[in-house]
């Protein structure tokens, strides 16, 4: 009796969340909102204590674990690196350096396939002498000599986080040098003893989504609170950025004002002297870089200028000093440019065509006519520009797909493309399969997906299947054999873990990646974000139709914004998947905009407080849509306390309004590690065991 008045509660209270005008007392869960609330916190133990255990018990988890592990912590896994002044610089984490060692050799030892590397951190050393749980976030140092830098490193993962100079000769933190504090910061070197920076200087200098507003340029010796102003932005803005591009010893000083996530104002100063100018660029495009004084822009949207038109998704060369521009790549409607690097000479770009990875050269000549010049790289699979530039024309480029390990290429200025390394094989691939395969949406688009499998499995059909997606931010998702480890949805991990047991992997190009350029994202923002979540429906059918699998063998994954995908499919069409991993999601899309970094995403997604935004965001916030009598299966939901960019109050909410509606569900929250869900590679590890374990006990019964 206490169950159903329980619920009937959770249900009056789910119809009044619905509202456009709904307040925020209406939410019976919003505690959870308060991240280190005593009762939160003790809501998210009990929550790990409920189902961690049912989990680790399966007698398929130890194994799994084991496998994670030895994928993550590899000592064999391709060592990517950046050329910067005639080193290559990585980091590197494994079973040994699980805070992992930020390192470097010189080029001609990277190049011959045998680094000789010299330790600069050793990030684990660091926090055990320091008593503090340091994650390594990354370094921006000064070039070309690349001695001057600052590391940042942040409290157990978050977003927020020190910066502290370090000396890459003497290898050892600068005493009496730059720090800036915990922060959501940025900065970038003028020259050695002037940093440009955005940090929080008290009361009135963040953006309401959190970020700077403020630009300073901070003189060595002076106090970062005394740093003059460089420029200053709007508080509704989403950031202010600093960037600074050395250009044959010029310092192009840039302050970028995110006015939207997507729509950036840069405001210039040669050498930051003088008041900086504003650039009369469009509000969507990204520079990515400055060529003998002329910024290099990739638009993400069209640009009329001096009597020019510039289309959507070109590469553009803009000059800093005569304001004259030059079109120098344009994408055709099969291709997107995915990334750009300034070389001594030339650019250096990896393209897309209709989803499989290009490489080539752009080289200006006498006549200011751009050239390409393809790289002759291995076909139909992903290509990555890992380094472009640091004082050489010389490139170096991956390679790899579903089956194909990655493969390290280094590109001379002359063209010529010579294998320096290739990772071994981290699961067998004799017999597996790689099909690219379209599926019609809703609206009639076709949209493309790749599916992974034994051959025997597919031929047999009614397969257990994880079908994995983002759908969101301009982020393509790629058929990669290892990418981003936080991400468990490549070759290798569900090669492994997966596919070897009998499982199939389904990759989904929904709309709102890069994939098909900017187009292909703009199809999915605001009022066109159930296109996305339809993609994702339609590619589901289509295995359905087609005798891949079935509902009641059918699994979904997303993490973050894939999150918000996942828990709209829940709501949507819950008779399509019996299992579905839900991983730092957005669920409450009514307060989203409250919560975390929440406030820098309405170009993304709408403003929920304007009623004619929430009218079409409200169809799909997974949080104002459950409902009681569903054929929900058990979800699996995971956070991090720490996460400051999607808080984990999404998570915490969609788990108690699932229990206050009656269903069971598997829930997982990592006291660290920020967004990435983990701080650190055993912890990964053990969320991908977790991950991949709950599918196998969903989808793949012990009985079978």
């Amino acid at each position: 009796m206490e169950m159903l008045k329980s619920m009937v509660k959770a249900v009056i209270a789910a119809a009044a969340l619905s509202g456009a005008g709904a307040s925020a007392a209406d939410d019976p869960f919003q505690w959870l909102e308060e991240i280190e609330g005593p009762k939160a916190l003790d809501w998210a133990r009990a929550e790990n204590e409920r189902s961690l255990p049912e989990l680790e018990a399966d007698p398929r988890f130890q194994p799994m674990l084991e496998e994670a592990k030895s994928i993550l912590t590899s000592k064999e896994r391709l060592a990517v690196g950046a050329i910067h002044h005639g080193a290559v610089y990585n980091f590197w984490q494994d079973e040994t350096h699980v805070r992992g060692l930020w390192r470097r050799a010189s080029v001609e030892s990277y190049r011959s396939g045998e680094p000789e590397w010299e330790t600069l951190i050793d990030v684990d050393a660091l926090a055990k002498s320091e008593g503090e749980n340091w994650v390594f976030e990354g370094t921006n140092c000064l070039s070309p000599d690349y001695r001057h830098c600052m590391v940042e490193l942040s409290y157990g993962g978050k977003d927020a986080a020190v910066f502290r100079e370090f000396d890459a000769e003497t290898k050892e933190f600068v005493e009496g040098g730059f720090y800036v504090p915990e922060a959501k910061s940025w900065l970038s070197w003028i020259d050695k003893d002037t940093l440009l920076v955005g940090t929080d200087w008290g009361d009135g200098t963040l953006t309401e989504s959190g970020y700077p507003r403020t630009n300073r340029i901070w003189k060595r010796g002076e106090p970062l609170a005394d740093a003059p102003v460089f420029y200053e932005g709007e508080t509704e803005d989403v950031a202010l950025w600093p960037r600074v591009i050395q250009d044959g010893g010029v310092a192009h000083v840039i302050a970028q004002r995110a006015y939207s996530f997507f729509e950036t104002e840069y405001f210039y100063s040669r050498g930051g002297e003088g008041a900086p100018a504003k650039l009369p660029l469009p509000g969507n495009a990204d520079i990515e870089g400055v060529l003998d004084g002329r910024a290099i822009f990739h638009l993400r949207e069209p640009w009329s200028y001096q009597g020019a038109d510039y289309p959507e998704g070109a590469l553009i060369a803009y000059d800093l000093a005569s304001g004259a521009a030059e079109l120098v790549m344009a994408a055709a409607s099969n291709q997107s440019i995915e990334d750009a690097g300034v070389g001594e000479t030339g650019l250096v770009i990896s393209y897309l065509e209709d989803v499989a990875g290009k490489g080539a050269r752009l080289e200006r000549d006498k006549k200011g006519k751009w050239k390409l010049k393809s790289v002759n790289l291995p076909k139909n699979g992903v290509v990555k520009l890992i380094s472009a530039g640091g004082g050489t024309d010389d490139a170096i480029f991956s390679f790899e797909s579903l089956t194909s390990p990655n493969t390290l290429l280094y590109v001379t200025a002359k063209n010529k493309a010579e294998t320096i390394a290739k990772a071994p094989a981290f699961y067998d691939a004799t017999g597996v399969v790689v099909e690219q395969r379209f599926a019609t949406s809703k609206d009639g688009t076709k949209i493309p997906y790749f599916i992974m499998g034994k051959d025997s499995v597919l031929k047999k059909g009614n397969a257990p299947t994880i079908q994995y997606a983002y759908g969101g931010f301009l982020n393509a998702i790629l058929p990669v054999y290892y990418e981003d480890p936080a991400r468990p949805q490549h070759g290798a991990l569900a090669g492994k873990m997966w596919v070897s047991r009998g499982g199939v992997l389904v990759i989904s190009n929904i709309r709102g990646g890069s994939e098909y350029g900017p187009a292909w994202h703009k199809a999915a923002m605001k009022e066109k974000h159930q296109n996305p979540i339809d993609d994702f429906i339609a590619i589901s059918e289509d295995l359905i139709a087609t005798g891949v699998t079935s509902p009641e063998k059918l699994g979904a994954i997303g993490r973050s914004n894939g999150g918000l995908l996942m828990g709209a499919i829940l709501t949507q069409r819950p008779d399509l998947y019996a299992a579905i991993d839900c991983g730092v999601p957005l669920f409450d899309m009514k307060r989203y905009t409250k919560l975390g970094a929440g406030a820098s995403w309405v170009g993304e997604y709408g403003d929920p407080d304007i009623p004619e935004e929430w009218a079409y965001i409200s169809k799909y916030s997974p949080y104002q849509n459950l409902k009681a009598g569903q054929p929900y299966p058990k979800i699996l939901l995971y956070t991090s306390t720490q996460d400051d960019r999607v808080h984990p109050g999404h998570a915490r909410k969609a788990g108690a309004m699932l229990k206050s509606l009656g269903y069971d569900y598997f829930y997982y929250e990592n006291m660290e590690g920020g967004h990435g869900g983990t701080a650190n590679q055993d912890q990964l590890a053990f969320r991908t065991a977790i991950e991949y374990v709950y599918f196998a006990k969903m989808l793949m019964p012990l009985s079978d």
